[in-house]
């Protein structure tokens, strides 16, 4: 008994282990921080909505106008590995813009999806344009944790766009139109009211071709 009880012990912190440099591992290695965790530099705010930095984290809750926002990089980004982690409050409603630019709160790009259970967390839109390129299977919509801290994890190399939550594939397509673009990062609150969304950990990694 006391030898199965060992064995049983060693399985345990082996899959432990495992697991915890699975988990560090998901991130990736590299980069630099595009959130400094006491203000907004290296941002550039679109909209009326608000965004403002609280106990180190970066947060964006809808403004009295109740329309689109977002915060953009002041630097483009053609291919890149782009990491972060966000909580969603309230409606929770947002979205990772990628390879994007902006005239007022009109936004040229494609989205990462951001929204509660059930719409399509890690999918990709095309805004002003063709709408839904890809959305999640009906059974990965349980990966969203929601009120909770998720990470997400964005690759855009080329032609190519890999989305993963929480160490989870979501999406992993070509698009030709996407290759052809570069612009900003843009975190995005949608319009309606009611939202708020907290982020942390934002890094990015440019990878050369």
């Amino acid at each position: 008994m006391k030898r199965i009880q060992i064995l049983i012990t060693v399985l345990l912190t082996c899959l432990l282990v495992t697991g915890g440099y699975a988990q560090k591992n998901s991130r990736s290695k590299g980069g630099v921080s595009l959130f400094n965790s006491k203000d907004l530099t290296g941002w550039k705010v679109h909209g009326t909505e608000k965004w403002y930095v609280e106990n180190g984290e970066l947060i964006c809750e809808s403004g009295p106008d109740k329309e689109y926002g977002y915060l953009a990089t002041n630097k483009t980004y053609k291919n890149f590995e782009l990491d972060l982690d966000f909580k969603q409050e309230a409606d929770g409603n947002s979205g990772v813009f990628f390879r994007s630019s902006l005239d007022g709160t009109k936004i040229s790009g494609w989205q990462v999806e951001i929204a509660p259970k059930g719409m399509d967390t890690g999918g990709i839109y095309e805004s002003y344009g063709r709408g839904w390129l890809v959305q999640i299977p009906d059974e990965k919509e349980n990966i969203l944790k929601q009120g909770e801290w998720n990470h997400m994890k964005i690759r855009v190399v080329g032609e190519q766009v890999t989305t993963w939550l929480n160490n989870q594939q979501m999406v992993d397509f070509k698009d030709e139109k996407i290759g052809q673009a570069n612009g900003s990062i843009a975190l995005q609150i949608h319009s309606g009211g009611g939202i708020k969304v907290r982020w942390k950990n934002l890094k990015v990694k440019e990878i050369n071709m």
